[in-house]
């Protein structure tokens, strides 16, 4: 699981017939102050999630495929939830 930032939108005229009636949304992987940052990637959206969005990821293809129920989905990512607050607590 993966948490990110829901940061543009996918508009395409054709797709995979696995998407049909799912958006495709940009999502910028967060992290902790001062790590590097993680390349932003595609994920399927399962939650209504919109920009701005903060979204937790499964991007692991089983898992993926178990939470669109479709074992031969052609999915690595899919959000499958949005988040409300982040706590983190810092030791020391």
């Amino acid at each position: 699981m993966i948490l990110g930032k829901v940061v543009g939108t996918v508009v395409t005229t054709i797709s995979h017939p696995h998407y049909k009636n799912r958006r495709l949304l940009v999502v910028q992987p967060l992290g902790l102050e001062g790590e590097a940052p993680d390349d932003d990637f595609l994920a399927l959206d399962n939650t209504h999630a919109g920009i701005g969005d903060t979204v937790l990821v499964n991007r692991e293809g089983s898992g993926a495929r178990q939470v669109l129920n479709n074992p031969d989905a052609c999915v690595i990512s899919v959000i499958v939830g949005i988040v409300d607050s982040v706590y983190i607590e810092h030791d020391g």
